[in-house]
């Protein structure tokens, strides 16, 4: 568990829940509170009572057990004292997890086939519990989020970066859609090495010198990435209901706190923005993917006209020459250049020029040519 003391231009971090409970919540600034799923399950109590001591509030039961919940799909909520957003990431987890259990590594060899980039992918949810100057955030175990910003808001702080124009996050909400702008990015970071991946296999479900067999594979992939879309739905789903709640915050008393408020609907927009690029680019991947599909097919399936085209030519030319054979191989005795001595001559030159001048008719038809690929 971390917990840091935002103020306009500094920022502390302790990890003694007690202490804060002691010392009550500071006159200036906020308090972030970022602990695992499994550290809420247990403390759950003295959580609760942190939450009471330091603002008179505290969570109810069903978002308690919503942020527990590791299966639980995007979504915002809300009530009349604090709002409860979960975000599922799709980051590379540090070590192989399963998409049927999120946020759990695997302590065997992963058995899903597909690129390793699409196994790799954590769709695990994120927490977070906004109150008037605390803000409660759930990560699952091992959480990179968590650590990645809370060492950027460390350096944010410091003379140096503050001297550049960096600025601290100014509520518990500009928080919460700094973590979340930065989960949508990562997703964001990671398209280059996915398209690699699949652009490999459509490389080689084009290639008519190959026979691709690796079909539970790509099915596995096509089914990734139809998941991944059905994620990233329900993430635009959740900040458009928090970007509907935003609208119907009071209005602010000071110009200050309205362009707080403002700036707000702007950070939240810009998020939507990116969440929206993340569903535009993985349903362009799922596309290609499927395209690559169908094009495979296509490709066998002129490379099998081709080859039934040459086979019927063959067998077209061949066909007189059997009738000719067939002809002079009859039982008769009458028939006619047997009984001369230039005889098997006249029906070889006939074959040959028989099957000569099929084989150039054909040719200048193009029934011969062979279709490029």
């Amino acid at each position: 568990m971390r917990i840091f003391h935002i103020q306009s231009s500094s920022v502390s971090e302790t990890d003694s829940l007690d202490a804060l409970i002691q010392q009550g919540l500071p006159a200036q600034g906020y308090v972030w509170v970022a602990c695992g799923r499994r550290e809420l399950e247990v403390n759950q109590q003295q959580l609760q009572t942190m939450l009471h001591t330091l603002s008179g509030l505290q969570l109810v039961d069903l978002h308690v057990s919503d942020l527990i919940n590791n299966q639980l799909p995007s979504h915002y909520d809300y009530t009349s004292q604090y709002d409860v957003l979960v975000f599922r990431r799709l980051a590379a987890g540090n070590r192989p997890t399963d998409m049927e259990h999120p946020g759990e590594p695997l302590h065997r060899a992963p058995t899903r086939g597909g690129p390793p980039i699409l196994r790799r992918i954590d769709t695990s949810p994120v927490g977070f519990a906004l109150f008037d100057r605390i803000v409660l955030t759930v990560h699952p175990t091992e959480c990179a989020v968590r650590d990645t910003y809370a060492a950027k808001l460390l350096q944010s702080a410091s003379a140096e970066s503050r001297a550049a124009g960096a600025r601290l996050p100014t509520s518990p909400a500009d928080l919460m859609l700094r973590v979340v702008n930065q989960m949508v990015d990562g997703f964001l970071d990671l398209r280059r090495e996915l398209t690699r991946q699949l652009d490999h296999w459509q490389t080689e479900l084009l290639n008519p010198r190959t026979r691709f067999n690796n079909w539970s594979a790509l099915m596995d992939a096509r089914l990734t990435l139809h998941q991944l879309d059905e994620v990233c739905e329900d993430q635009r789903a959740a900040v458009q209901d928090w970007i509907e709640a935003l609208k119907t915050w009071p209005e602010a008393s000071t110009p200050a706190l309205q362009r707080e408020h403002d700036l707000l609907q702007v950070r939240s927009r810009d998020v939507l923005e990116h969440i929206e690029r993340v569903v535009h680019h993985v349903r362009r991947l799922e596309q290609s993917t499927e395209t690559a599909v169908q094009m495979h097919f296509s490709v066998q399936s002129s490379r099998t006209n081709d080859i039934m085209r040459t086979l019927t030519v063959i067998t077209a030319i061949f066909l007189p020459l059997n009738l000719i054979t067939g002809f002079f191989g009859m039982n008769f005795d009458a028939l006619p250049l047997i009984h001369q001595q230039s005889g098997v001559l006249w029906a070889i030159a006939t074959m040959v020029t028989v099957a000569v001048g099929m084989a150039v008719f054909f040719w200048r038809k193009r029934y011969l040519a062979r279709t490029p690929h």
